[in-house]
Parts: C-alpha cells; structure tokens; sequence
C-alpha cells in the first residue's frame, strides 16, 4: 500500500470537525502503481508485474500472500494499466451463478466495444473443485484473464485443472522499512497534528505483522484514542493501552499456523530451546489453541525423543493435564516447561523409523502365520494340535533370556526395524541389545554343533 493521490488536499483526520466517512486504509489505497509500497520483487522495473502493466498485456495469475500486503489493490491497478474492464468476486459471498453473470458482462463487453475483462476472485481458495472448473473454459477461451487472490497455500487449495493454466506470484509481508514510510505519508497526509514517539512508531509496527491494512487501523486507533485524551503527542505506553485489545495476524487454519508449527518443531528437534519457547509464545500469543500445542509436544516426544529419553512423553502428557486443570495462563506456564524439556532432552527418531519400516513391510508382505510355539493352548484340543509346544518361558531361563528364540513366523526374511542410537537411554538400550544378539549367536553355535555331533552319531551307528 501507499499514499492516495487523494491526500494531496491534506485533509487532518486527527481534526474530528472534518473526519471523513472512509476509513484511513481506503483514503491510503494507491491510484497508482508507482505508489505501491513493498513486492519489489514483482514490481521494480523489469520485474514480472511491473512488465506486464507496462506492456499493457496481463496474463491470467493467483497473488498468494498474507492479509493486507495489497493483492486487491495490485488486481485494480493492473487492470487499471491494461485499460480493461475490472469484474470483482468475492468466494465469501459468491456462487455459480455470480460467476455466469460476469461471464455474460464479459462477452457483452467483448462483444460491444473489443474491450477485455479482468476477472478478479478474492479468497479464491474458499471456492469448491466446481466452482473453480467453472473458470477454465473461458479462461482457455481468453474471454477474461483470471487473477485470484488467497491467503492459503494454492498447492493445497486450488484445483491443479486451474493451477496449470495460471501464474503464482508470492507477496510478502511488508517489512519494517516500509511500513515506516507507509505510516509516516499517512500521518503525514491524514493526521499531521499527532506527533509519534520513536518507541510508540516501533510499537505500532511491530504489532502489524507486516499487514499494510492493520497498519492503518491501528494507526486511525491510536489517533482515535490520542484525541479523545485530548493529546498531540503519544508514546509507547500510551499506544499499548490503545491497541489494548489487539491480537498479531493467526490464521488458525491457514498457511501462517502451520509455518509456525513447523518452525516449532524444528527447534525443539533442533535442541534450540530458546528459539522453541519463542515460537511456542508467538503461537500462545497469536491465539492458537493451547492443548493443540501441547499434542503436538506429544508428538514431538514420540517422534524426535523416543527412546533416547522416554520421561519426555510423560512430561508432555503432564504439560496437557496440567493445563486441562489450570487453563490459562498459569497452564501455559506447563506447556512451556515441556518445550523446553523436549528441546533439551537427547534426540532418537530410532522408534519412529522402526515403526515406519515395519508398516511398509507388513503391508507388502503375505499374511504369515503365527508359529505354532508362539501360540496360545487354553484347551486340551490346541495342545494336542501343538499350540505352545516347545515354548520356552524366559522368566525360567538364564537372566529371563530365551537365548536364540525365533518369535517371527516361519520363512520370515531377517529384520531389523529398531535400530537404537547411541543418544540418552537409548545408548544402553542398544548395547543391551548387542548383549542379547551375542547370547544369541552363541545359542545357535551351540545348537548347530549339537545337532552335527547327534548327526554323526548317528551315521557311525547306521554304519555298524
């Protein structure tokens, strides 16, 4: 976003007696493409956009990107440039029969004066596979070119039939460089008579997330309230009491939430427990579900901890109980304790790989039957049909170790799922192991010297 050429005037919104009706985002939208703060890298010279405004030849195209970094605005400017008849939708609050009209519009303007259409679909993501298809005949046709605005991943959101005959353009965030300049031409322009603190400036620009639109709320908020107290200047603490009841962009749902998620996951299997507590905070703060995070700790203690220190999936199960108890915030206080304790504690995916591996094999392999030792004899019946026969119980063996016992089906191909790391508890989980596959190789030795001295026997008798 930018300054609108309508600001020229200077019109002091600080100045109740000439506030105007429209809110200071709208009086802020750009009239021009050269007004556009930020996406330089789409709208500098020689850049995607900034080529095809130029040349006055748009192609169809989603503007991917989060609230408020101007999708809307750069749909109307572009077909501002192209001289074409601009069609707005929103998927909000349109249907089938939205789209046909502005099909109709579309060809009557063709039809009548050569003129091309720009269809703009606003949250084009909430539109089913349907409704979507709808659009490719005539996007095919060239009877518009299609520009759809999401905030949503489009990989996951727009059917791949429409995804192929489109271009995505990732927008970013504003960054702080530009919502100052933005905040400034607005004060500046709308609001000359309210004086900002430096800190009070970093305070509002932090609290926007880089969103252009909130930007200017907060701003109109602050400057709401200023007057009100009958004050020109405002600091930190006095915006903080103004914008008391704002909450950072979250998107529960959307592409911001699960970024965050992945970021939380990443340090905490990282062993970065600062950067862990930070995104659990940002996420408490943004408004994500508490015990949401706090399964997704259990997760990460099964998934990224496992063996190497199993208190970690008890503490996190803890951190979820405890929070069930106490709600928030002292709750949360648990949550981050588990965090932080997963993000310390030694790291194993051993037991997941292990699982994984057995889940592929398993479903690829036959239905192998249980071996008749492995099996169960609680009647006279199965005992007689051999159930059980030959079972050794390990609790009567040495160290309760049935050394060289197979409990795999007969014919099995030779396996090795769990693989321990040497990390945490798992480091003597393995040598443990080891233990037990030497005790093994020596049960089997032994065995197979027993049964070639018993063959032997045998053969010297025969031949008698």
């Amino acid at each position: 976003m930018a300054a609108n050429t309508r600001a020229a005037h200077g019109v002091d919104l600080f100045d109740h007696a000439s506030n105007p009706a429209a809110p200071l985002a709208e009086l802020m939208r750009p009239q021009r493409l050269e007004e556009v703060v930020g996406q330089r890298h789409l709208l500098a010279s020689g850049k995607p956009l900034e080529v095809a405004a130029r040349s006055g030849k748009l192609h169809s195209m989603i503007l991917w990107g989060p609230p408020g970094v101007g999708k809307t605005t750069l749909a109307r400017l572009l077909a501002g440039a192209a001289k074409a008849r601009f069609i707005a939708l929103s998927a909000v609050f349109s249907g089938v029969k939205d789209i046909r009209e502005a099909v109709a519009t579309a060809q009557d303007a063709l039809r009548q004066d050569g003129s091309h259409t720009i269809l703009f679909v606003d949250e084009v993501h909430r539109f089913n596979k349907s409704q979507q298809d709808a659009f490719l005949p005539f996007v095919e046709q060239g009877l518009f070119t299609f520009i759809g605005a999401t905030t949503e991943n489009p990989s996951f959101e727009v059917n791949s039939a429409l995804l192929s005959r489109v271009t995505v353009y990732v927008l970013q965030p504003l960054a702080a460089q530009d919502l100052a300049e933005l905040l400034e031409r607005a004060r500046a322009r709308h609001l000359p008579s309210l004086q900002l603190a430096d800190d009070a400036r970093e305070l509002v620009i932090g609290f926007v997330d880089g969103d252009a639109r909130r930007l200017m709320n907060m701003l109109e908020q602050v400057a709401d309230a200023a007057r009100t107290e009958g004050r020109t200047e405002v600091d930190a603490a006095f915006a903080r009491e103004a914008l008391a009841q704002r909450l950072r962009r979250f998107d529960k749902g959307g592409e911001a939430f699960y970024d965050q998620i992945s970021a939380l996951h990443k340090a905490v299997r990282g062993s970065a427990p600062d950067a862990a507590l930070y995104w659990l905070t940002r996420m408490l703060d943004g408004g994500a579900e508490p015990l949401y995070l706090g399964r997704r700790l259990v997760r990460m203690a099964i998934e990224d901890i496992g063996l190497a220190d199993p208190r970690a999936l008890r503490l996190a199960l803890d951190a979820c109980e405890t929070y069930e108890r106490l709600g928030s915030p002292e709750g949360e206080l648990a949550l981050a304790q588990a965090a932080l304790y997963l993000a310390c504690a030694a790291k194993s995916n051993a037991a997941y790989v292990a699982y994984n591996a057995a889940r592929d094999f398993v479903a690829g392999d036959t239905s192998r039957p249980v071996p008749l030792h492995l099996r169960n004899a609680p009647t006279r019946l199965m005992k007689e049909l051999g159930y059980g026969r030959r079972y050794r119980y390990a609790h009567d063996e040495p160290d309760a170790y049935a050394a060289g016992e197979d409990y795999f089906p007969e014919g099995m191909p030779q396996v090795s799922f769990y693989r321990p790391t040497p990390r945490g508890l798992e480091g003597r989980i393995a040598e443990k192991l080891a233990h037990l596959r030497e005790l093994d190789e020596a049960a089997r030795t032994s065995t197979t010297s027993a049964t070639e001295d018993t063959e032997g026997t045998e053969n010297t008798k025969a031949k008698r």
